[in-house]
């Protein structure tokens, strides 16, 4: 790292046991926006399950709360647009196998987020959130799906070490 002119910052270092050997102690480390924690299966193996780090949900949602605020006042077909590529790209950085309950647990504060906001475009309530879901049908409002699996984004052969 030297070699490029990177320090690490000394107070954001830990060492954390990470062992399935100890996966009683239930011991988790935060990377990159995921939670790693060890798992067991049905049939008794051991896997490692990628989460939503809690935290970086709250801060997604917060600035997606704060994007619909803004942007409330717009056509619905602009608003939907807009969502659907911020969810999109939530859904391509955190969509991957293990992660579907949180992933729909976003979709759905989101969702509710959107009908908060655009429910105080006038005086008066615009619509239920019957409603709310026929026009997010209509205008194409995108739902959440696993794009990757979690083998194949974690698989030695797509990194190349030089």
């Amino acid at each position: 790292m030297g070699k490029f002119g990177l320090e690490l910052e000394e107070e954001k270092i830990v060492m954390v046991s990470f062992s399935k050997f100890k996966k009683h102690l239930g011991n988790k480390f935060s990377f990159l926006g995921f939670d790693f924690r060890w798992k067991e299966s049905r049939n008794k193996k051991d896997y490692i399950v990628m989460e939503t780090n809690p935290k970086r949900m709250t801060k997604s949602l917060k600035a997606f709360s704060a994007w619909c605020k803004e942007n409330r006042n717009n056509r619905i077909r602009k608003i939907v647009d807009m969502v659907n590529r911020k969810l999109r790209g939530y859904f391509n950085y955190y969509a991957i196998q293990g992660n579907s309950i949180k992933i729909n647990k976003f979709y759905s504060i989101a969702t509710g987020i959107l009908y908060k906001w655009l429910n105080r475009r006038s005086q008066r309530k615009r619509f239920n959130f019957e409603e709310f879901n026929k026009k997010m049908k209509y205008y194409g409002l995108i739902k959440p799906r696993i794009l990757k699996s979690l083998y194949k984004q974690m698989s030695i052969e797509d990194y190349s070490f030089v």
